[in-house]
């Protein structure tokens, strides 16, 4: 969730892992304070089972609310929580001591594009850095082309 990029993984194609001050300061800063009930811009905590222990796993993801429906993207790509997502078919938000279960399904191609638009428009400060120089005014056929580096799930 930090503007501050490293190179991607080479072992997991379009994923841009977090570095030292994300993991270990942002994130636990920001996991610390939706603890309490405070949200940062929209974050929650989102948690997924783990598509290979069944374990709850967490991150904290920007919620996305686009005429009512409310979606996750991936600035980082096909993260864990992504691949674990697209088996588990849901999981549940977490902001403060409320939990709530969801089902989410993928939004994919030409569908994506609106959503990426609004997520850059709303979040470029703060994920820009992962979207290659593309940003919220950027054309519809850009924006398509990194579709699928940037996973949008829609949220039932």
């Amino acid at each position: 969730m930090s503007a501050a990029a490293t190179p991607p993984n080479p072992a997991s194609p379009g994923f841009q892992e977090p570095g030292w001050f994300t993991r270990n300061v942002f994130n636990r800063a920001v996991a610390g304070l939706m603890a309490l009930g405070v949200s940062v811009q929209g974050s929650r905590v989102l948690e997924v089972k783990g598509r290979k222990t069944g374990e709850w796993r967490s991150t904290p993801v920007n919620l996305l609310e686009v005429d009512g429906t409310r979606y996750l993207v991936a600035p980082r790509g096909n993260t864990q929580w992504v691949r674990n997502m697209r088996v588990a078919g849901g999981g549940r938000l977490k902001l403060g001591r409320k939990t709530e279960d969801f089902k989410a399904t993928e939004v994919t191609g030409e569908a994506a594009v609106p959503l990426l638009r609004a997520y850059l428009k709303k979040w470029k400060w703060e994920v820009g850095a992962f979207f290659g120089g593309v940003g919220p005014d950027a054309s519809d056929a850009e924006l398509l082309a990194i579709v699928p580096d940037h996973p949008v799930f829609k949220l039932d």
